[in-house]
C-alpha cells in the first residue's frame, strides 16, 4: 500500500472540516461514529464498537513489540458557533468548540500512514476513538469495556490555543487538574421584604456562603497548592418584594492533585453549613466528583517529549505555561489503568484571535494535523514521512 504524506494531510484536513460541520454531543455521536467506522472499513481494518459510539481498532496485532494505544475524542459541545468559517457547524446549537474534530482527523492522518507501513511496525497500535469526553466519562466506559486490553502504554494530546504554535508541555506528573462540581441549597423562611425580622433570609446567606467558599484557596489551603473553587451561579429568583424560602448556589472545583479532593470537598461542606447556620437557615451540600488529575508516567512522558522534540525542534517546551493547567480531561482514566502520557500542544498563531476552547468563535488550527500525526508516528516506531519545511 503506497502512502503520499501530503495527500494524507489534505484528506485529513477535509475530514476535519466534514466533522466540524456535523458536531454531535456526548453519547449522541452516531453520525461521527459511522464516519469513523466507514473509513476503517475502506482500509479493511477490523474494528469493534466500544462504549456505544466509541470505536477501537488495531494495527499490526501480531507484531512482537510493545503494544501502544493512541486516542482521539470525538464529541462536540452544546454551543452555537460564531466562527464564520466556511465549514461552520450545520447543527444549530452545537459546535466542535474544543477541537475534537481536529483530534480525530489527526489520528486518521497517522492511521492512514501507519496502515501503509503496517508490516514495518515494531508492535501493535490500538486506535481509540472515544465518545463523551466533555463531562460524560467516556474514557471510563472505554476502559471498563476493554479498550486497553493488551495495551502497555497509552498516549494522547489536546490542542491548546493559550500555548504558541510550535510549543507544547508534557511534564512528568500532573499536566491537567482534577475537577468536580458542587451544589448548595439553602432553606430559610420566606416572607414580605418589609419584615425581614420575621423571615430567615436564604439570599443573604447565599451571598455569605459564596464569599466564604471563594476564600478556601487563600485561607484554608497551603500557598503551594494549586486549586480553584469558583461559585458560578446563585439562583434565588423571587418577586421584588418577596424574600424566598430557598436559594441555590453551584460551582466548580479544580485541583492539582486528586489527593486534595477530600480536603476541599470537606471544607465546602463545613463552610456552607456553618455560614448558613449563622444566618438562621439550613444548607444541604452536594459535591459531585468529575475527573481525576491527568497525571503522566515518567518514562512515557520522556518518550513523548522526545517525539515532540523530533517534530517541533529542540526549543519546543513552553516554559511560560504553568502545569498543571486547571482544566480537566478524562484521559486520566487511561493513565490510571496503564502507563502513558498526555501533551498540550500549542495552537496559538497570534493572528486568528487565538480564541480559547469552548468559545463560540473558536476553530481548530489545521496546521497541527501534520505535526501531531508525526508525533504519533514516532511513538508507534513507524517510518517517518519526508517533510519539507
Amino acid at each position: 500500500m503506497q502512502a503520499d504524506w501530503q495527500a494524507i494531510i489534505k484528506r485529513a484536513t477535509e475530514l476535519r472540516h466534514r466533522l466540524h460541520r456535523r458536531p454531535e454531543i456526548a453519547w449522541s455521536e452516531f453520525e461521527t461514529a459511522k464516519t469513523i467506522r466507514d473509513l476503517l472499513d475502506e482500509l479493511t481494518i477490523p474494528w469493534r464498537a466500544c462504549a456505544d459510539t466509541g470505536t477501537v481498532a488495531c494495527l499490526a496485532p501480531n507484531a512482537p513489540g510493545r503494544h501502544i494505544a493512541l486516542r482521539a475524542d470525538i464529541d462536540a459541545l452544546p454551543i452555537s458557533e460564531c466562527s464564520g468559517v466556511p465549514w461552520q457547524s450545520e447543527n444549530e446549537g452545537f459546535m466542535h468548540a474544543c477541537g475534537h474534530d481536529g483530534h480525530t482527523a489527526t489520528l486518521f492522518a497517522a492511521l492512514w500512514w501507519l496502515r501503509a507501513h503496517e508490516d514495518q511496525l515494531p508492535g501493535p497500535v490500538t486506535l481509540l476513538f472515544q465518545p463523551a469526553e466533555e463531562g460524560g466519562h467516556g474514557a471510563r466506559r472505554m476502559v471498563d469495556e476493554g479498550a486497553l486490553e493488551g495495551v502497555e502504554a497509552v498516549f494522547g494530546w489536546h490542542n491548546w490555543p493559550a500555548i504558541p504554535a510550535g510549543k507544547a508541555v508534557c511534564p512528568d506528573g500532573a499536566v491537567m487538574a482534577a475537577n468536580g462540581t458542587f451544589q448548595v441549597e439553602l432553606r430559610g423562611r420566606g416572607g414580605h421584604a418589609s419584615q425581614p425580622e420575621l423571615c430567615r433570609d436564604p439570599v443573604l446567606a447565599a451571598a455569605a456562603v459564596a464569599q466564604a467558599l471563594q476564600q478556601i484557596v487563600s485561607r484554608r489551603l497551603a500557598a503551594q497548592s494549586a486549586a480553584v473553587v469558583s461559585v458560578t451561579s446563585i439562583d434565588a429568583r423571587s418577586a421584588e418584594t418577596v424574600i424566598p424560602d430557598t436559594a441555590r448556589l453551584a460551582g466548580s472545583i479544580r485541583l492539582q492533585s486528586s489527593d486534595m479532593r477530600e480536603q476541599v470537598e470537606n471544607l465546602i461542606r463545613e463552610i456552607a453549613v456553618a455560614q448558613a447556620s449563622a444566618y438562621g437557615v439550613t444548607a444541604e451540600v452536594k459535591v459531585i466528583p468529575r475527573y481525576g488529575a491527568t497525571t503522566n508516567h515518567t518514562n512515557e512522558a520522556a518518550e513523548m517529549r522526545t517525539a515532540l522534540s523530533n517534530v517541533l525542534g529542540n526549543d519546543w517546551q513552553c516554559e511560560k505555561t504553568a502545569v498543571p493547567i486547571m482544566a480537566s480531561e478524562d484521559f486520566s482514566y487511561y493513565l490510571n489503568a496503564v502507563p502513558g502520557a498526555f501533551a498540550l500542544i500549542g495552537a496559538g498563531d497570534g493572528i486568528s484571535g487565538d480564541y480559547p476552547c469552548h468559545n463560540p468563535h473558536y476553530d481548530f488550527r489545521d496546521a497541527l494535523i501534520p505535526d501531531v500525526a508525526r508525533v504519533f508516528l514516532h511513538l508507534a516506531g513507524a517510518p517517518m514521512p519526508t517533510v519539507n519545511r
